[in-house]
């Protein structure tokens, strides 16, 4: 079931699938190649286990992120930015550029894979 738009503002859209403070970072990590959930728990700012479920599967229903089936391990999941997950990186980059312009303190510490 389609969730109902609480405007058909384009800005109050896309703010209300990503305004919230983890769903950019995990998209970030797949774009740094993380592809495990444990590798989203070990990033730096510490995402709790519930919190990172819930925003995988609102990815998920988005069809931003899809979720693969580990070549390695029965059960396990690998996860992978979809086309639609992919365009988002300019909006990644932009904000990247904008931090480090704009905040004092701020570096890149990680590379793209």
């Amino acid at each position: 079931m389609k969730k109902q738009m609480r405007s058909v503002c384009p800005v109050a859209c896309t703010l209300d699938l990503f305004g919230d403070k983890w769903t950019l970072l995990i998209i970030r990590d797949l774009y740094l190649g993380r592809r495990y959930f444990k590798d989203f728990l070990a990033s730096p700012e510490r995402i709790a286990t519930n919190i990172l479920s819930d925003r995988l599967n609102r990815l998920l229903e988005s069809d931003i992120v899809c979720a693969l089936p580990d070549d390695h391990t029965v059960g396990r999941n690998t996860y992978a930015l979809t086309e639609k997950g992919q365009s988002l990186i300019p909006l990644l980059e932009a904000i990247k550029d904008w931090g480090l312009a704009n905040i004092e303190g701020t570096a890149v510490r990680v590379k793209a894979a």
